[in-house]
């Protein structure tokens, strides 16, 4: 990771350059300083603080972004088997490329996404996604993951956004979002009583909701700060179930969980 941010820096220096095309290279970066880290309803860290730096280059409708995941203090989850059980960790990257066609009100995006994970058992995976937005007040979306490797499966996601003038430049940022989980193949198998193993049905059904308030601040012209505070909750009985202490879920139950911190961001 240190080695590709750097080199994502120093393309960064392109920032304000125009082709000619007319296009001009963008750069943006944030940094998360957040309680826990949760993907999709599972919990990655628990009882530490995680720092999870990203920045994207930009250039006409292509995008690329590298995303970083630090754990101050590793601890088990349901669903995280720590690396360095009680220290520090930078136990995940992920790249994604993506490119985005506006047709009026309607913004289309797909691309690619590779997750280099310490913590996954399997290993490194790779998903493919599209994601269709309609430009109204909550912004809707509807996003489609694929796994093409280690975890083969479809993960959907709907989310709605919206953002409020709160003071002068100030926003009040609020956000919803429920997901939906299709698994393939053994690895998904639910746990039966009857056997004592992972030997049922594949896991399929509603997954994880988030509800999220934030607050964006601007410091500088290309600097801001957002306080956030997130809920996430399972969607149903599978995904939050267990029995005798054992998730029928393959991957882990879900909790209900509270996610806060800060986000800082930065335009180059």
């Amino acid at each position: 990771m240190p080695k590709a941010a750097l080199i994502f820096l120093l393309l960064c220096g392109l920032a304000g350059s125009a082709f000619a095309d007319g296009n001009i290279v963008t750069c943006s970066s944030s940094t998360a300083v957040l309680n826990r880290y949760v993907f999709r309803g599972y919990e990655i860290s628990s009882n530490s603080i995680v720092v999870q730096p990203s920045i994207t280059m930009s250039y006409n409708s292509f995008s690329a972004t590298l995303w970083g995941n630090i754990d101050s203090s590793e601890h088990a989850t349901q669903y995280f088997i720590p690396g360095r059980p009680g220290e520090s960790n930078f136990n995940e990257t992920d790249f994604t490329l993506a490119y985005t066609h506006n047709i009026e009100k309607f913004s289309i995006t797909g691309g690619y996404a590779y997750y280099a994970m310490d913590y996954s058992i399997l290993g490194d995976t790779e998903e493919v996604l599209m994601a269709v937005s309609y430009n109204v007040f909550t912004k809707p979306t509807l996003s489609v993951y694929r796994d093409i490797a280690e975890f083969p499966g479809t993960y959907l996601n709907f989310s709605l956004s919206h953002s409020m003038k709160f003071h002068q430049d100030t926003t009040f940022d609020l956000g919803a979002s429920v997901g939906y989980c299709i698994g393939d193949g053994n690895w998904c198998r639910t746990y039966q009583p009857s056997t004592g193993s992972y030997d049922g049905e594949r896991y399929k059904g509603f997954h994880d909701g988030m509800l999220k308030l934030g607050l964006t601040i601007p410091l500088t012209e290309k600097m801001s700060i957002q306080p956030l505070v997130q809920y996430w909750f399972p969607l149903s009985s599978g995904a939050g179930r267990s029995i005798n202490g054992v998730s029928y879920n393959p991957s882990g139950k879900l909790d209900e969980t509270f996610v806060a911190g800060v986000n800082v961001n930065y335009s180059f």
